[in-house]
């Protein structure tokens, strides 16, 4: 998605990964950090479209390193594609390490979300999001 030593896209959330996050090895469970990216994109989606959306798909994911108990993670979301309802979200997820002064890329996907309406049905997308593009 982007280089390896720069973010990509509009930091979403920053939250600092514990213990109680961590898998059997110790290491900070993946299901946590894909959590944690799928809340980021529907944070930064529902900004951008200003309209209830819902995650349908992750269309690509890639753990690169782990990610540490105690680091910082942030999540940085940059739009990949407008549709007429859904919309295709890049994540990046970079970490700050305990007195580390450099933040790594662990983590990256894709992300698509489709907006609804108040019945839960799929709806057009607003056009001034896609106007942006």
């Amino acid at each position: 998605m982007n280089s390896e030593t720069t973010p990509i896209g509009e930091l979403t959330i920053r939250t600092l990964a514990m213990p109680a996050d961590t898998n059997p090895h110790g290491d900070i469970f993946g299901g946590w950090v894909l959590s944690q990216m799928d809340i980021a994109g529907g944070i930064f989606t529902r900004k951008e479209t200003g309209q209830k959306t819902v995650t349908v798909a992750v269309d690509a994911m890639e753990f690169l390193r782990p990610v540490l108990v105690g680091d910082v993670i942030c999540c940085y979301c940059k739009t990949k594609k407008v549709g007429n309802t859904s919309m295709s979200v890049d994540i990046e997820v970079w970490v700050s390490r305990q007195f580390e002064h450099d933040r790594i890329k662990v983590t990256e996907g894709t992300f698509t979300y489709v907006a609804i309406d108040a019945t839960r049905r799929p709806v057009k997308i607003r056009r001034s999001i896609q106007e942006k593009e």
